[in-house]
């Protein structure tokens, strides 16, 4: 695979998406393909996500021209179902080690805007601090709930939505920067943050996006702080899919964050 210069790296969390992953891929600004390397990470699909994601690869290989995408896209697959926290560690690490300067998640399933990545990454790139010298954002989150009514408009179920806002509610009275939203998975990062993380003692689950920003928000709290944190509003976008999440097991876990950094404070 040829070399190329990006310095934006773009995972994305692929399980049984073979209706969905195509068209993801096809959202994604020209321009943000321009300066990313997008690895499609397939967590034990037993559909044909596999198929797609290979046949995306081939034909981004060979096409040429003005929009010439050759090796910006590569995949990995894990052998067996290994878990969201998996995906998301193998995502990040691969960031890091890659030398880009931002890393996003941007999952298969379609729930989130890929066409808005180049605004996410904007704004991650010029956020300043105001009246705090040299403090950038750690991570820079989408919100589903920052404007009024969204989420219902998009077909969120009734019940993430309640869990949600009551989650969001506990946690926004423990950390310091109080957000709309901690629980969507759209989340951009800068690789300097992530540096500071050892994420081999992440979640192995879906809470594993809670806790890095339960460590940023941390970061982002000292006497001299280095670090900021984000959000931008995102639409919600719900159909027919099936979640893999448990919403009970999530928000035990997400309850064991927030008293985790409850007791830290």
């Amino acid at each position: 695979m040829s070399a190329v210069a990006f310095d934006t790296f773009i995972f994305v969390p692929a399980y049984n998406v073979e209706n969905t992953l195509a068209g993801v891929l096809d959202k994604i600004p020209e321009s943000v393909w321009n300066r990313s390397k997008v690895l499609v990470i397939n967590d034990g699909s037993k559909d044909e996500t596999e198929k797609v994601a290979r046949e995306y690869c081939a034909e981004m290989e060979n096409c040429t021209g003005q929009n010439d995408r050759a090796g910006r896209l590569e995949y990995f697959a894990f052998e067996k179902n290994s878990g969201y926290g998996a995906v998301v560690k193998k995502g990040l690490t691969e960031g890091i080690a890659s030398g880009a300067q931002f890393v996003a998640c941007l999952h298969g399933d379609g729930q989130y805007p890929a066409d808005m990545l180049d605004k996410f990454l904007d704004h991650l790139e010029n956020f300043r601090e105001v009246g705090v010298e040299q403090c950038r954002l750690a991570l820079l989150q989408g919100s589903r709930h920052a404007v009024s009514g969204g989420a219902k408009a998009g077909h969120m179920p009734f019940y993430k939505r309640l869990g949600g806002a009551f989650l969001t509610a506990l946690e926004n009275c423990v950390f310091t920067y109080k957000l709309t939203d901690r629980h969507s998975g759209f989340i951009f990062y800068r690789t300097e943050f992530l540096k500071c993380v050892d994420l081999e003692k992440l979640s192995p689950s879906f809470d594993i996006d809670l806790e890095l920003i339960s460590i940023a928000d941390a970061m982002a709290t000292g006497a001299e702080p280095k670090f900021a944190l984000g959000e931008l509003p995102i639409p919600t976008v719900y159909a027919d899919e099936k979640s893999n999440l448990n919403v009970v097991n999530y928000g035990l876990r997400c309850l064991k964050q927030i008293l985790r950094r409850l007791l830290r404070k």
